[in-house]
């Protein structure tokens, strides 16, 4: 099978996405198409009896995509249930809550600007709106912990963070660093400027200031003469490096939806399937993968069930475009088709080649249910660290990317080509630091010294194959993405065999 060039083909899902790019009165329509072996079918809107609450309550909200989930996190999305446990790529609305205890969360805006939530830290989304301009209008409330945002150059966008009785205004390609203590506030000005307002006046922090805040009796913030570098902090720089890296090579910078094409990059390519055409498939999948066979149904009142799937690079694609089943190269997705906000979903019946897709709920969760319906139609395969001591990590056959950490592995083709082959692959990690010295209170939640591993070698060891219950969550190293030895018979360029 012939592989396209990450450029040309990212290039072109770029001008897919721009032409269909809606105001936001029209892009939340509940239709999700499926394209199984040329046959196509629609969902419906959803309707009064799938859901008392008019479909159309939420056509102007905006949804941003919570992006990576580490450890203790939890979500209230505003359901009227409180805090549910949160998972990678469930859609955050307007007045939704994120904490953390043990654990870390990243959410990522629409141009692919993100924000990042420390341990033990609670933030709220008091305002996520459109303007009349087309920009978007994000309010982000930090009531404790520490938080960072990375806004990427985006004209017409307002962005504003607060804390105590302070406003902070940021501007475009601003990088911040905010920590919440009981009486204080610290504000680090990385990169950008911003410009706070509180009862004390109006201050603007340029690029690479620091300015305390007494919360307690609000008098003028105090500027210090340097920035103090935090744990956490190679976790930001790194998850930063990695969009901008990703997202240069990918060109989606310019997509009004760009969210979630930067992880298309890296764990996917697209590729020419005889008869089907051009198009991208997550690596690390034989042809008997479903893209469906794994996921979670989360409600939203006025909306009804959003599809949320498990993978990492599980958000663009099943809210815009149409996945194929391709006899002989398993399931693809093209993009095309309007972009689906909180209704999206599979469909709900059984496709031409015998394949049963997850049903949508027909009714709204009742008071003490649920409002999070999971889907496991198999074990949910995973690649994770393969010891105790973390010196390894094995890629396993259909696992899709699921437990691989973000731009750690450099390009993860030859090691795709590798998985497919032979079941699984090993890279081993050299100078891994043991993970009862990481400093994480959870299983698998490695804390801020995760940062001492140097990089990762492959190896021909192949084990045997399986499957796990639960992910792994992966290293985080400082600085840009650590390129790996090549696998050995891997195609150049990080192309993926069929």
């Amino acid at each position: 099978m012939h592989i396209t060039s990450g450029a040309t083909a990212t290039s072109l899902l770029a001008i897919a996405l721009i032409a269909t790019a809606l105001p936001a009165q029209q892009i939340d329509t509940p239709a999700q198409t499926i394209d199984a072996a040329a046959s196509v079918k629609t969902v419906a809107p959803l309707t009064d009896s799938q859901d008392s609450t008019p479909a159309h309550a939420y056509s102007k909200v905006r949804i941003v995509r919570l992006s990576e989930v580490k450890g203790d996190v939890q979500l209230d999305r505003y359901t009227g249930v409180g805090f549910e446990q949160a998972m990678a790529n469930i859609p955050i609305i307007e007045h939704a809550q994120i904490q953390t205890g043990v654990g870390v969360a990243e959410i990522e805006f629409e141009d692919n600007s993100t924000l990042r939530v420390g341990p033990n830290s609670l933030v709220a989304f008091p305002q996520l709106e459109l303007l009349p301009s087309g920009g978007k209008a994000s309010t982000v409330t930090v009531t404790k912990g520490i938080a960072y945002v990375s806004l990427v150059n985006t004209k017409g966008n307002d962005f504003t963070l607060t804390f105590g009785q302070q406003k902070v205004h940021l501007q475009p390609s601003s990088h911040i660093r905010l920590q919440m203590e009981p009486t204080r506030a610290t504000l680090t000005v990385q990169d950008g400027a911003a410009l706070v307002e509180g009862p004390s006046g109006t201050t603007q922090i340029a690029k690479k200031k620091t300015f305390s805040f007494d919360l307690a009796n609000q008098n003028p913030p105090v500027a210090a003469k340097y920035v103090p570098s935090e744990p956490y902090d190679s976790w930001d720089n790194h998850a930063t490096e990695y969009h901008k890296g990703v997202a240069s090579q990918s060109a989606f910078g310019n997509s009004p939806y760009s969210y979630g094409t930067s992880d298309m990059a890296y764990y996917g390519s697209f590729v020419n399937a005889p008869g089907c055409g051009s198009m991208w498939q997550p690596y690390f999948v034989s042809a008997s993968w479903s893209p469906f066979a794994n996921g979670t149904w989360a409600y939203y009142p006025g909306a009804g069930y959003s599809w949320i799937s498990p993978y990492p690079w599980g958000w663009t694609p099943f809210h815009y475009g149409s996945w194929t089943s391709c006899p002989g190269a398993g399931w693809g997705w093209q993009p095309g088709g309007l972009w689906n906000g909180l209704g999206n979903g599979p469909v709900a019946t059984t496709t031409t080649n015998g394949i049963l897709l997850p049903s949508r709920p027909v009714r709204a969760p009742l008071t003490g249910e649920s409002t999070l319906v999971p889907v496991n139609q198999k074990p949910l395969t995973i690649s994770e660290f393969g010891s105790a001591s973390r010196e390894s990590f094995v890629f396993r056959k259909d696992s899709a990317g699921m437990g691989i950490p973000r731009g750690n592995f450099g390009k993860l083709g030859q090691f795709s080509e590798q998985t497919v082959r032979h079941g699984t692959a090993i890279a081993t990690v050299y100078g891994a630091t043991p993970a009862s010295a990481q400093g994480g209170a959870r299983p698998g939640y490695a804390g801020p010294d995760a940062s001492s591993r140097s990089g990762y070698s492959s190896s021909m060891e192949r084990p045997a194959s399986g499957t796990s219950s639960s992910p792994s969550f992966g290293p985080r190293t400082s600085g840009a993405p650590v390129s790996s030895a090549p696998v050995s018979g891997a195609t150049p360029g990080g192309g993926r065999p069929r």
